[in-house]
């Protein structure tokens, strides 16, 4: 048994919560926020996130931050992207030597092009950390349907770990070295899910999500490669799979936003209509500033950004990118 806590308390950090209860481990889900905490711990409930889903009796609630981290075998950092930076520094006068940290969130940072895992090293540089990702929205796995996603560290000592941790037969884990091509295919694969979101609202068909998706995995293969990671990586759980999901999924926060926007919602109104962070627009900025560094046209990503920050008609996005300069579909195929 692994003493584990979780640090954030929405509907993906309760989720795996839950996985981790199920397994039989010591669990503390944690949230800054007192009133929820007492408000779950009354009603085993995340009746906002998650309603109708029970939280094991087992799983202790707690808004006592020192407590949560001290002497655990593990802990999972589940709260938004932008805000993992800040948790790190706060806990990080306070985390042992070889401490194993797992963040489970999605994004890159707009203002230093890092991942997670590079922000959290950053603040607590003896630590161990690991990455937890694929397709899985919480919806589905507090309620135990069938879902695969894949562990990623740099030692397989590490990522075989966390797969025991949380591996049952409805939660596999898979392990993978690739931490960069993980952190960057979830990043990326928001953007990508806004468009998607955009194309739906705006009254397109099943041709047009399937064209997206597909030159979505280009783009982001492409953006990935160029920074270090491995093509094996966006070609799977991780890459093509999370990204599918999250284009087509009514789970989704990043397609509903980009619906909204599609429906006439501006950026701001359509994320306070989710009511939930939409990560997609955190890591827009940082993609095009990506796609920039390593000098790559990325057309999607490019769009998404100026829908988001340009006032760019949905509309006439579309219009621009259907009427570029015709090319071959792979520049690596060679005509006899």
């Amino acid at each position: 048994m692994a003493s584990v806590s979780i640090l954030g308390s929405g509907s993906w950090g309760t989720a795996l919560a839950i996985v981790l209860a199920d397994n039989g481990h010591k669990v503390t889900l944690w949230s800054r926020n007192s009133e929820q905490v007492k408000l779950l711990t009354e009603t085993r409930e995340n009746k906002d996130k998650l309603p109708g889903v029970h939280i094991n009796d087992t799983i202790e609630i707690s808004d006592d931050l020192l407590h949560a981290i001290s002497d655990r075998d593990m802990i999972v950092l589940a709260v938004p992207s932008s805000q993992t930076r800040g948790l790190a520094r706060r806990i990080s006068p306070h985390i042992r030597y070889g401490q194993l940290i797992v963040t489970v969130s999605k994004g890159i940072e707009e203002s230093t092009l890092k991942t997670l895992t590079e922000q959290i090293e950053e603040e607590i540089p003896n630590c161990i950390t690991a990455v937890l990702s694929g397709p899985s929205h919480a919806e589905e796995v507090s309620r135990r349907i069938p879902t695969a996603v894949v562990a990623g560290a740099r030692q397989k000592n590490t990522a075989a770990y966390v797969q025991s941790v949380f591996n049952n037969i409805n939660f596999r884990v898979y392990t993978s070295p690739d931490v960069l091509g993980i952190e960057v295919a979830g990043a990326l694969k928001n953007v990508i899910a806004l468009a998607a979101g955009m194309l739906d609202g705006i009254g397109c068909g099943d041709n047009s999500k399937a064209s997206l998706i597909t030159r979505g995995v280009k783009e982001i293969t492409e953006l990935g490669i160029a920074m270090g990671g491995q093509n094996e990586t966006f070609q799977g759980l991780t890459g093509i799979g999370d990204l599918i999901v999250t284009c087509s999924s009514v789970h989704s926060r990043n397609r509903k936003a980009g619906f909204l926007m599609g429906q006439g919602l501006s950026m701001s109104e359509a994320m306070k209509e989710v009511r939930m962070v939409v990560e997609g627009v955190f890591s827009a900025k940082a993609a095009k500033a990506l796609a920039d560094k390593y000098q790559l046209n990325l057309p999607i990503i490019s769009s998404v950004n100026k829908v988001l920050f340009e006032n760019l008609s949905v509309n006439d996005a579309l219009e621009q990118l259907m009427s570029r300069e015709s090319k071959d579909e792979s520049s690596n195929l060679v005509w006899n």
